[in-house]
């Protein structure tokens, strides 16, 4: 009786299927989003969400559950003080007095917070001296820091970028220090062996390497600039300084008026998450799919 091996067609069919799943992966998808599937699964989900939270406010002032007007105000309490502003123009001045002087004083943290990160992680002895420190420093309170600024540089605005700087400086460094800590080695070697040394190869190579954890402690480093900056508005205010949103904040506790309170805090709010999505989500979501690891939509 004369038997047959399927072996080599079975090994063959193997190696095609797996040639095949392989070639699937490595397919970029080109295609464009369709407009309905963007608003229902990026657009619709906020919204729905922003109408919740508006009704159970609404919800809480009118059924009495919140029996003091003066301690929550209701949405439209807070709409009017949001129109009284536009009309009076003075919406853009309090918006764009916090957002230059957050903006500038992050640019500020970003050139001296990667040249300390970088130093930090590819030398020994500075990262056994001040590592610890900055580590420190990332969990210290930015509020702390507005007391000691105000005695030495006094009610100016170099007194804000330093409480600024000091609350996120350590942020970015730390954050680059994470990534380069998850350099593959090969990496490295591979780079002295074409060559890359120095600052050649931090900048071909340890940079690009570390660019994901990077990015994490940019992030990271606006949120503490943010909120080193409203902290600064709110503890230390002047008519020099001219009226950010935290100097408005502080204006509503101090007049009383909780709808000033919540519009401020609203404006907040509404500026740190805008900043996240025009400039720090798309950038990581940018450097995540240029590396795989994020599925293109």
């Amino acid at each position: 009786m004369a038997s047959t091996d399927t072996t080599p067609a079975k090994d063959g069919n193997d190696l095609a299927g797996l040639e095949a799943g392989l070639d699937a992966l490595e397919t970029v998808q080109t295609g464009r989003t369709p407009l309905r599937k963007t608003l229902t699964q990026k657009v619709l989900p906020p919204i729905v969400a922003i109408v919740l939270v508006l009704g159970v406010w609404q919800f809480l002032v009118s059924s009495g559950i919140a029996d003091d007007p003066s301690k929550l105000p209701s949405p439209s309490d807070v709409w009017g003080e949001l129109r009284d502003s536009w009309l009076q123009g003075t919406l853009h001045e309090y918006i764009w007095t916090s957002v230059s002087r957050g903006l500038l004083g992050f640019l500020l943290a970003l050139a001296i917070g990667t040249p300390l990160g970088l130093l930090v992680a590819r030398v020994r002895f500075v990262r056994a001296a001040i590592g610890p420190i900055l580590s420190g420093l990332q969990s210290l309170p930015s509020v702390a820091w507005v007391p000691p600024a105000v005695i030495w540089l006094g009610l100016t605005d170099r007194m804000m970028f330093a409480v600024i700087l000091l609350g996120a400086v350590p942020s970015i460094a730390n954050g680059l220090v994470s990534g380069v800590d998850q350099v593959p080695p090969l990496f490295l070697r591979a780079g002295r062996t074409l060559g890359a040394t120095g600052l050649k190869g931090t900048w071909h190579i340890v940079m690009p390497a570390a660019l994901p954890g990077y990015l994490a402690g940019l992030k990271q480093g606006w949120a503490f600039s943010w909120r080193s900056l409203m902290a600064a508005e709110i503890i230390a205010s002047s008519p020099d300084l001219g009226v950010g949103l935290g100097q408005l904040l502080e204006n509503g506790r101090t007049t009383s008026s909780m709808s000033m309170v919540f519009f401020a805090i609203l404006l907040i709010l509404i500026v740190g998450i805008a900043i996240d999505l025009l400039i720090f989500s798309p950038l990581e979501r940018r450097v995540l799919r240029s590396r795989g690891l994020l599925a293109r939509s």
